[in-house]
């Protein structure tokens, strides 16, 4: 991939990153456990616990990948393998920590993404606020995923054959 297109990707990764972390920070700061738990049994209570440090664990990887595509596109001469290094990093951390999060609230069913449904399905039915969330950010997230699915494999494939020369 040229460093040009490796720019671009940078510009266009960090601008998708932007409006999901602005969406995460908004319902962070305006949702805690004991309101959307309310009043419920503990299995309930173990859900939103889950749910809530998925999603802060998915801001945090997507701010500091942010930053990083942010230093990159900064520098005064592009650094195309640091840009590839980060663009990575949001696949990797971003995109499989929105896919498959680590207390598996919620996952992605495959048989229903090109039906027009919602392609989420959540392990308890959540509270309209939380399932808004996931559903406003799932676009975003498909988006990298879409546009970042070269980093999955063939990156690591580039660097593994660059170390062995």
């Amino acid at each position: 991939m040229s460093a040009a297109n490796v720019q671009k990707l940078c510009e266009t990764t960090r601008e998708k990153l932007k409006s999901a972390i602005d969406k995460m920070e908004t319902f962070l700061n305006h949702h805690a456990l004991p309101q959307l738990a309310e009043g419920n049994d503990e299995e309930t209570v173990h859900f939103y616990q889950g749910f809530l440090s998925d999603l802060r664990h998915l801001l945090v990887f997507s701010e500091m990948s942010y930053e990083k595509l942010g230093v990159a596109l900064r520098r005064a001469n592009f650094d195309e393998d640091f840009a590839q290094k980060a663009l990575y990093n949001v696949y990797h951390y971003g995109v499989n920590n929105f896919f498959y999060p680590k207390n598996e609230s919620y996952s992605e069913d495959g048989r229903y993404a090109y039906t027009g449904q919602d392609a989420i399905r959540f392990r308890k039915k959540p509270v309209r606020p939380a399932r808004d969330i996931i559903l406003e950010i799932t676009k975003v997230y498909e988006e990298l995923r879409d546009d970042l699915s070269y980093y999955e494999n063939d990156y690591l494939t580039e660097k593994r054959m660059q170390n062995q020369v």
